[in-house]
């Protein structure tokens, strides 16, 4: 996690991404690049104010006082021994932080997030959800900033698809960053049922496959993955959440909805998440 972008909106949620973000560069050694995407507001044409005289103008604006605000947080910050890269970028949020990360090449995108609820989440939902969903890199969605010392145990729901490389290889990496405990958890939904007698052996198979360390397994049986995972994070008072997530778009996303998403919107500890290609 030595390249890491924080997408600033200047928030209460996006402050306490960055100051988590820094607390992990502090301790990799690493650098941040502090990304503020401009997404012009719809506005159509009028004879007093043409539109691009208006976005010329609009962004001008933006672009002063971003300015001034990351140099602020540049002279407070980096005398910690941080580098700080602010970069000001106008277009569509979700395709704009996406396109920064991969030209980039950054290793961990940290987010703020204040959750949704309801109709709000139903038909629109966040960037962070959006990330969450499309982004090709790992993405670590914060509501408030934590001390790194603190989280020593991480949930990962696993289908114990053996596939799963790169997943578990960041995982891996996940885990022995915070020299923290790894609580696998098998999810039992009525339509995907397995024999209490298998589950043990599995997923032993599965840790030892993937040489995993330091970890417990666990199963549970709901009616909603998402149920599950949730009350099992906060039973064991697990401090993160590390999961697979997929990219699905459309009429599949509408109707089946993303497990991750669901975890993102409601919970209060960290959630680290990586798209699994399909």
């Amino acid at each position: 996690m030595k390249k890491i972008l924080v997408p600033y909106d200047f928030s209460d949620s996006a402050v306490q991404a960055f100051i988590f973000a820094l607390k992990i560069a502090q301790q990799s050694k690493g650098e941040i690049i502090l990304l503020h995407a401009v997404e012009f507001p719809v506005l159509r044409d009028t004879m007093l104010v043409p539109t691009p005289y208006f976005e010329e103008n609009y962004l001008k604006d933006i672009k002063v006082s971003a300015e001034k605000n990351f140099e602020e947080l540049k002279t407070k910050w980096e005398n910690e021994g941080i580098k700080i890269r602010p970069v000001i970028e106008h277009g569509p949020t979700t395709k704009t932080i996406t396109r920064i990360a991969e030209e980039n090449k950054v290793d961990l995108i940290v987010m703020g997030t204040q959750g949704a609820t309801g109709f709000k989440e139903f038909l629109v939902g966040s960037n962070t959800e959006k990330i969450v969903r499309f982004s090709p890199l790992p993405v670590l969605a914060v509501r408030k900033s934590h001390e790194l010392s603190h989280i020593k145990n991480i949930v990962f729901p696993t289908t114990l698809d053996p596939t799963q490389n790169k997943l578990l290889t960041h995982i891996k990496e996940l885990q022995n960053f915070f020299s923290a405990k790894l609580h696998l958890l098998l999810v039992n939904t009525p339509h995907n049922m397995k024999r209490t007698s298998d589950e043990k052996e599995m997923m032993e198979g599965y840790a030892k496959d993937f040489d995993l360390q330091n970890y417990t397994i666990n199963t549970r049986n709901d009616f909603y993955e998402s149920d599950a995972i949730m009350n099992f994070t906060v039973e064991i008072k697990a401090d993160m959440i590390a999961m697979g997530t997929h990219s699905r778009k459309g009429l599949a996303h509408l109707f089946s909805g993303s497990v991750a998403e669901e975890v993102v919107n409601h919970m209060d500890c960290p959630i680290w998440t990586y798209t699994i290609k399909e």
